[in-house]
């Protein structure tokens, strides 16, 4: 177990002197001074990036008193994250936690458009801490936030560059593969996948995990697809396995929304499930557990996995002892598309 330390923070000097400008330039871009040329706002904008500045107004208001406020930073879009009840159940998880604290929660959706401006909140003296969901690789700027602010994820770091950071997980990989091989065991000898996004944590375990099952099975691993978790691109990638030819009986979706737009393909092409194609998908939401037929799948405890993100930010916030990593139980749950 560690116990966290506050990083020490970089000071206005330090900033000047990587960007090779005066102080009260810092000072002019820091407060938004329009009197500053392009050039030396770039080169102190990349300085406090690299040394992950905070402004000295922040500074003194952190050191004086605490916000006892939480962001949550989901970096999506809104219509992505209204329509994921991953979401919705991790957020639901977090305000239980916080709920017998002093701690309150501000929910920001942060999309690529707009990150700037949601890092610029985030380490203006705000909030005292973070909570990120759904990161991708792409992401480098919430895990440099870890230098000068609290930060838990949700999901186990992608890049080198996170690979010092505190996250709360599920085994993505185990479940993927458990729910395989319980394919397999159904009587499946050729096995597609359509998986998530490769940029994500994910998508990138579950699809490392049908790969170790079939592989050991020695059956084929050629047959991969790739969506990006929504319903849509489900229906999309089992169209595109469909048609491209080759035969399979059996397919992991890496989550179950994808796998709610792959079955009404196969419903829509005359394939029975399970009889012709078994299906499998991932997370236990009500995507699996409205489909038609009902969705073997892998549940995760989003809610818990909230609540303990939130406990682990809270204990670091308090000064408690916490470990970096934490594993949440997943288990695999047999419903009408894989019965034969």
């Amino acid at each position: 177990m560690t116990t966290d330390a506050t990083p020490s923070a970089p000071t206005l000097e330090q900033v000047a002197a990587r960007a090779g400008v005066s102080r009260s330039t810092v000072s002019r871009v820091v407060n938004e001074s329009p009197h500053v040329t392009d050039e030396a706002v770039a080169a102190v904008r990349e300085a406090i990036e690299a040394l992950g500045y905070v402004p000295n107004r922040a500074a003194r208001t952190l050191a004086s008193r605490r916000t006892h406020a939480i962001a949550l930073v989901v970096p999506e879009s809104t219509a992505k994250v209204f329509a994921d009840p991953f979401f919705a159940s991790v957020v639901q998880g977090v305000a239980l936690h916080l709920a017998d604290t002093d701690y309150t929660l501000t929910m920001m959706i942060a999309s690529e458009a707009n990150s700037e401006k949601t890092r610029r909140y985030l380490l203006g003296g705000n909030v005292d801490g973070a909570l990120v969901v759904s990161h991708h690789s792409g992401d480098h700027s919430y895990a440099r936030l870890g230098r000068s602010l609290p930060v838990v994820f949700g999901g186990r770091p992608l890049s080198a560059e996170e690979s010092g950071s505190y996250f709360v997980d599920v085994d993505n990989a185990a479940g993927a593969e458990a729910v395989t091989r319980h394919l397999i065991e159904a009587g499946c000898r050729r096995i597609a996948t359509i998986c998530g996004p490769q940029d994500m944590p994910p998508g990138v375990d579950r699809l490392s995990g049908w790969r170790r099952a079939v592989q050991s099975a020695g059956l084929q691993d050629d047959l991969v697809e790739v969506g990006d978790f929504s319903p849509r691109s489900g229906a999309e990638a089992m169209t595109r396995l469909l048609d491209g030819g080759q035969e399979f009986d059996g397919v992991f979706v890496a989550n179950d929304q994808m796998a709610a737009g792959a079955l009404s393909v196969l419903r829509a092409r005359g394939k029975r499930v399970p009889a012709d194609v078994a299906v499998a998908g991932f997370d236990g939401d009500i995507y699996g557990e409205t489909s038609e037929p009902p969705l073997t799948t892998v549940l995760q405890p989003s809610v818990a996995l909230g609540a303990r993100m939130a406990e682990v930010l809270v204990d670091r916030l308090e000064g408690r002892e916490v470990e970096r990593v934490t594993m949440m139980p997943i288990d695999l749950v047999v419903r009408a598309s894989t019965r034969r």
